[in-house]
C-alpha cells in the first residue's frame, strides 16, 4: 500500500517522499482504518486523505466549513489533473444538476462539501447511492462547543459512522488541546480511529512580541523591511482594520480591510485579490483567515492581544505554510487587556465559561511578559516539551534584560490601594511621580504617602510595571470600575515582604532588534534576484491564463528549489520537489526557457533513454513522453519496453493498465508451454484495445522475470 502510496505522491502531486506522520496516517485510512489527525497548518494535512482518496475505489467526501478553502482546493486538485469538485451555495440549480449527474457517472474523484449541506437527508441519501472511498472532516476542531471557530452543523456528523459504517472517515485539525481532542473523538465516534498527534512546533516562524508604545509606527518600521512580502495585519475592531488598512495606503503599500461590516461582494473581491497578487496586506479582523490556503504568506501582524493563545497560535500559523521563514510579530499594551475582559464580560456563557475563557487570557498574557524562550512556553500551553531554548525567537535572539522590581512593584501596589482601588494606570501614575494636576487635587491624593515616591523612575517604567503586574496577576482590572486597578489577593506575599518579584525590562523603541530583517527578505540572494522576479513573473501570467492563485501553479518553496538546483532539462525538472507529471507536461518547458535551459533539440538516443526513464519515473504517460521528447509514440514504446527488460524501469512506472486488463495480456503470453510467443501472435487478441507497444512492454517484464 505505501508503496502505491509513493506512486501516487510522485506522479501527481510531485514529491520524493511523506512528511512526519503523512505515510502511516496514508496507510491507514487507505486500508479502510479511521483516523484523527492533529497536525500544524503548513505540515500537509490536506495529502493526508487525498493520497488515499486516490488509491481508493469510488467517491471521496470531503466536509469543509468554508467555501474560500474548498475553492481553493478544488482549483489545486484540477491543475494537478484530479477530478475535483465543490458542492457550495455558489452553484446554481443547474450547475448542482449537472455535478449531480457527473458524481453518478463516476467523473468526479473527490467532493468538497459544506457540513450543514451534507448533514441534509437528501444528501446522505444521495451518498448513499454511491460507492464511497473516505470521509473527510476538515477543521475538527469545529465540533468543539468551547472552541472559537464553533460550528453546531458538526455536531450532526457523527451520524456517518452509522449510515457508513464500512466507510473509513478522517479528522483533521492544526489546533486541538487535549479537551478538544476528546470532543472531536466522541462527538464524531471516532472511538476506533487511530490518533496521530504531530509536534505542534512551526520552526520556520520566527516569533516576535513588543510592548504598544505608537503601534502605527511600529508597525510601519516592521513593514518597511517587507515591502514586496504578503501578509495579514489583524485587529480586533472593524474600525481600526479600517483605518490601520488607510493608514498603511498612505505609507505606500497595497494594504485592503477586510471584515464582517463590509458588504459580502467587497469581502469576496479583497479576499480573491489578497490569494492572487504578490506582496499583498490583508488588514482583517478574525473573521478572515480559516479558508485562507495561500501558502506564501511571508508574516502575520497582530494589532491588538489575542483572546487566548489556541487563537495567537492559529493566527501566527497563517505565516509561512509553505516552510520558508516567515514572521509573527504582535504589539500589544494594558489597553488591550481592558478590552479584552470587558469583551469577556459582556459575553454569552456561564460563569464556568468566563472563568476558562479567563485562564486562556492569563496564559496569553504569560506569553507576552515571558523572559524565557517564548515557542518553550507556546508548546508547553499544548501539552508539548521543548527540552532546549529555539533561538528562532526575540528573547533568544535579543536576550531579554530583567530587574528586581519588588520594592518598586510595593509602592505601585501600595498606590493602588491608597487611592481607593479605583484608578486606572495614567492617574496612579501621576500620583508616584508627584504630578500636580487638577484631579490629583480634586481627590486630594498630593497628601497620600505614596505621592512622588516614584519620580526615580520615568512614566515609560511605571507604565510598563502596571502591565506586568496586571499581566502576572498581582493587580486586577476592575471592570465595574471603569477599568480601575485593584488589589489581587495573590499580592500579598509581596506586600508583606515574603517575595521578591523580577520583571522583564522593556528595550527602548529606539533600540533596533537584532532580528528585524524579513525574514523572507533572506529567502533569495541578490545576484538571484532576477531570475526569481522573472519566474515569479511567468507564475503570475500562468495563474491568470488558468485563472487560478499564482501558488496553485507552484508555490514559492518550488520555485526557489528551481532556482537553487537550474534544471537544464525536462528530466532535471521533473526532479524538482513540487513538479508531478501534469505540471511537467503544462509549464516545464516555459519555466525551463526561463532558466535558460530552453527547450532541448532532439538529443542522442543515450540523453534520450535517461530522460525518459526520469520522465516515466516523473509519472508521464508514453503519449505525454512523446510530445516532451518530440518523438514518436512507438519510438518510446520500444525504450520503455528496452529499459524494463534491462529493470531500469518497473512495468506499473512505465504504463498505467486497469488490473483486470494486465492480467489478461499476462495470461496470453503465459498460455503456451515453455517459451514466451513473440508478440506478433498476440497482437490480434488485444487488436484496438491496447497500443502494440504495451504488449511490448508487458512481455519484456515477463522475460525480465524469467530470467530473475
Amino acid at each position: 500500500m505505501l508503496e502505491q502510496a509513493q506512486r501516487v505522491l510522485k506522479d501527481i502531486f510531485g514529491y520524493d517522499s511523506f512528511r512526519g506522520r503523512q505515510g502511516a496516517i496514508i496507510e491507514r485510512v487507505a486500508s479502510g482504518g479511521d483516523a484523527l489527525v492533529l497536525m500544524p497548518t503548513g505540515g500537509g494535512k490536506s495529502l493526508c486523505f487525498q493520497v488515499p482518496a486516490l488509491l481508493r475505489e469510488g467517491l471521496a467526501v470531503v466536509v469543509s466549513p468554508l467555501i474560500a478553502l474548498m475553492d481553493d482546493q478544488v482549483a489545486t486538485l484540477e491543475e494537478l489533473g484530479v477530478a475535483a469538485a465543490a458542492l457550495n451555495s455558489t452553484l446554481s440549480a443547474e450547475q448542482q444538476r449537472d455535478l449531480a449527474a457527473r458524481i453518478r457517472r463516476g467523473e468526479v474523484k473527490m467532493l468538497y462539501l459544506a457540513p450543514e449541506r451534507l448533514v441534509q437527508p437528501r444528501m446522505l441519501a444521495f451518498l448513499q447511492s454511491l460507492e464511497i472511498a473516505l470521509f473527510a472532516i476538515d477543521e475538527a476542531h469545529c465540533v468543539s462547543q468551547w472552541g472559537h471557530d464553533f460550528r453546531p452543523e458538526y455536531l450532526q456528523l457523527g451520524q456517518l459512522a452509522e449510515m457508513f459504517p464500512q466507510v473509513p472517515r478522517i479528522a483533521l485539525t492544526a489546533t486541538a488541546d487535549k479537551r478538544t481532542r476528546e470532543e472531536i473523538v466522541n462527538r464524531l465516534h471516532l472511538q476506533d480511529a487511530e490518533r496521530f498527534l504531530s509536534s505542534f512546533d512551526r520552526p520556520n516562524i520566527f516569533y516576535r512580541i513588543v510592548p504598544k508604545e505608537q503601534p502605527r509606527k511600529q508597525l510601519q518600521a516592521f513593514l518597511n523591511e517587507r515591502r514586496s512580502d504578503a501578509g495579514i495585519v489583524y485587529c480586533l475592531s472593524r474600525k481600526k482594520v479600517d483605518e490601520v488598512a488607510a493608514f498603511l495606503c498612505e505609507q505606500g503599500f497595497t494594504a485592503l480591510p477586510y471584515h464582517a461590516g463590509l458588504p459580502n461582494e467587497l469581502r469576496a473581491y479583497h479576499q480573491k485579490r489578497f490569494l492572487n497578487e504578490e506582496g499583498l496586506i490583508m488588514v482583517a479582523t478574525i473573521a478572515f483567515g480559516m479558508g485562507i490556503d495561500k501558502p506564501n504568506v511571508r508574516f502575520v501582524a497582530h494589532m491588538d492581544l489575542p483572546k487566548s493563545l489556541e487563537a495567537y497560535y492559529q493566527e501566527t500559523g497563517r505565516a509561512g505554510r509553505d516552510g520558508l521563514p516567515a514572521d509573527a510579530w504582535m504589539a500589544y499594551g494594558l489597553q488591550d487587556v481592558l478590552m479584552l475582559k470587558q469583551m469577556l464580560q459582556n459575553s454569552e456563557g456561564d460563569e464556568r465559561h468566563k472563568r476558562l475563557e479567563q485562564h486562556k487570557l492569563d496564559a496569553m498574557l504569560a506569553l507576552c511578559e515571558e523572559t524565557r524562550c517564548r515557542r518553550q512556553t507556546l508548546l508547553a500551553y499544548f501539552d508539548e516539551d521543548m527540552p532546549q531554548p529555539c533561538g528562532h525567537c526575540d528573547n533568544c535572539v535579543d536576550g531579554v534584560q530583567t530587574w528586581d522590581a519588588t520594592e518598586p512593584a510595593r509602592q505601585a501596589l501600595s498606590a493602588i490601594y491608597r487611592t481607593g482601588q479605583r484608578y486606572g494606570v495614567g492617574h496612579l501614575v501621576d500620583v508616584l511621580l508627584g504630578k500636580d494636576t487638577e484631579k490629583v487635587r480634586s481627590f486630594g491624593h498630593q497628601h497620600l504617602s505614596v505621592f512622588g515616591v516614584g519620580k526615580a523612575r520615568s512614566e515609560g517604567e511605571w507604565r510598563s510595571l502596571f502591565r506586568q503586574l496586571v499581566a502576572r496577576g498581582l493587580a486586577d482590572i476592575d471592570l465595574e470600575g471603569y477599568g480601575g486597578l485593584r488589589l489581587s489577593d495573590s499580592c500579598r506575599p509581596l506586600l508583606k515582604g515574603e517575595v521578591t518579584l523580577e520583571l522583564r525590562r522593556d528595550l527602548k523603541p529606539q533600540t533596533t532588534p537584532k532580528s528585524s530583517t524579513s525574514q523572507a527578505s533572506q529567502l533569495v540572494r541578490g545576484e538571484e534576484r532576477e531570475q526569481w522576479e522573472a519566474l515569479r513573473a511567468l507564475r503570475r501570467k500562468l495563474a491568470e491564463e488558468h485563472g487560478v492563485p499564482p501558488y496553485v501553479i507552484f508555490p514559492d518553496s518550488t520555485l526557489l528549489e528551481m532556482l537553487r538546483s537550474q534544471p537544464g532539462s525536462m528530466a532535471e525538472m521533473a526532479e524538482v520537489s513540487g513538479v508531478g507529471a501534469r505540471k511537467l507536461e503544462r509549464y516545464g518547458a516555459a519555466f525551463l526557457e526561463v532558466l535558460g535551459g530552453g527547450v532541448e533539440a532532439p538529443k542522442v538516443v543515450a540523453d534520450l533513454r535517461h530522460e525518459l526513464i526520469t520522465l516515466a519515473r516523473a509519472g508521464m504517460t508514453p503519449v505525454q513522453i512523446a510530445g516532451q521528447l518530440q518523438c514518436t509514440e512507438k519510438n518510446v514504446y520500444t525504450l520503455l519496453a528496452e529499459a524494463i527488460g534491462k529493470q531500469q524501469l518497473s512495468l506499473e512506472q512505465a504504463l498505467d493498465l486497469p488490473e483486470d486488463l494486465l492480467g489478461e495480456i499476462q495470461d496470453a503470453f503465459l498460455d503456451g508451454e515453455g517459451e514466451l510467443p513473440p508478440v506478433a501472435e498476440v497482437i490480434p487478441v488485444f487488436a484496438g484495445r491496447v497500443p502494440e507497444g504495451v504488449l511490448y512492454c508487458v512481455r519484456a517484464a515477463l522475460e525480465s522475470e524469467f530470467e530473475m
